[in-house]
């Protein structure tokens, strides 16, 4: 187990402390596609519904995208991701109090999110596809999730290579915050997703939660992403929807190791697991 710093990030309205308690992101897919929920809540009721279900269920906030980044999935067009995702964040901000993510590395995309309420950016391009993102990112002083990704979704899992898999990534974040700051972004507004199943092989997953330490000299927030993702299927063999119990262990690592905020689908059976694993952590710390 290594020591998890202690990190609070406030702008606007919000208040997120980082350490003490780890943060549940709750996952609201507005798309017809994706891997493990794709078109359950592309109708706007239901996806409102499910928001307020996540909120109510423990999640410190909530990750809304409109366009899909399973392996080999296409680009949506900006207009047809605006008219996915903008009515749900404008209803969801007047019904939950938890900030809301806008998941997307489009600046356009983001600018219209954050206009209808959204409070923070989840890029998993780490402002590498959009060069406008930076600057919506800090006009508006909200804080950004820089993922790893080696590729785009299209090609990510084709032949994916590294020299030194932890070195390489470790020195990919260095460079992302050094240019996120150049764009005029705090850095304490940054925070870190090693990009669990963007571009790495069933092992190099398996090393990246296992490792996920090796960031922490960063001292940057990191965010794990892992829930019912398809190595857990390969190792269980079940399907995205049955993947809850796997991504348990993932979760339960990953703290030990260091995470700050989990990004998940099964809000309420994660915050069972992080409770104990909460509590575990501060026992060995005091």
């Amino acid at each position: 187990m290594v020591h998890r710093n202690n990190y609070a990030i406030e702008w606007n309205r919000f208040h997120l402390p980082l350490g003490k308690k780890t943060s549940i992101m709750g996952v609201l897919n507005v798309t017809p596609d994706s891997f493990s929920d794709g078109g359950l809540f592309f109708d706007k009721e239901k996806a409102i519904a499910r928001g307020e279900a996540l909120a109510a269920q423990g999640a410190d906030l909530l990750d809304v995208g409109g366009e899909s980044s399973r392996p080999f999935s296409d680009p949506v067009p900006i207009e047809e991701e605006i008219q996915r995702i903008i009515p749900i964040i404008r209803e969801l901000v007047k019904r939950i109090v938890i900030p809301i993510s806008v998941d997307t590395y489009k600046a356009e995309v983001a600018k219209a999110a954050l206009d209808a309420g959204a409070g923070l950016v989840n890029d998993i391009s780490s402002l590498g596809f959009d060069p406008g993102l930076a600057k919506v990112v800090a006009e508006y002083r909200v804080p950004i999730i820089l993922m790893h990704m080696q590729g785009t979704p299209r090609d990510m899992q084709v032949n994916p290579r590294y020299n030194h898999l932890l070195g390489d990534i470790h020195h990919f974040f260095e460079q992302r915050i050094t240019l996120a700051q150049s764009q005029g972004i705090p850095r304490e507004h940054i925070l870190l997703d090693p990009g669990i199943g963007f571009g790495k092989t069933f092992s190099q997953n398996l090393t990246l939660i296992k490792r996920l330490d090796y960031f922490q000299d960063l001292d940057q927030p990191l965010v794990l992403g892992t829930s019912r993702k398809a190595f857990i299927g390969h190792i269980t063999g079940q399907d995205p929807a049955k993947r809850d119990w796997g991504t348990a262990a993932t979760l339960a690592v990953g703290v030990w190791q260091g995470a700050h905020m989990v990004r998940v689908h099964n809000v309420a059976a994660a915050k069972q697991v992080l409770a104990v694993a909460d509590a575990l952590i501060e026992v060995v710390e005091t």
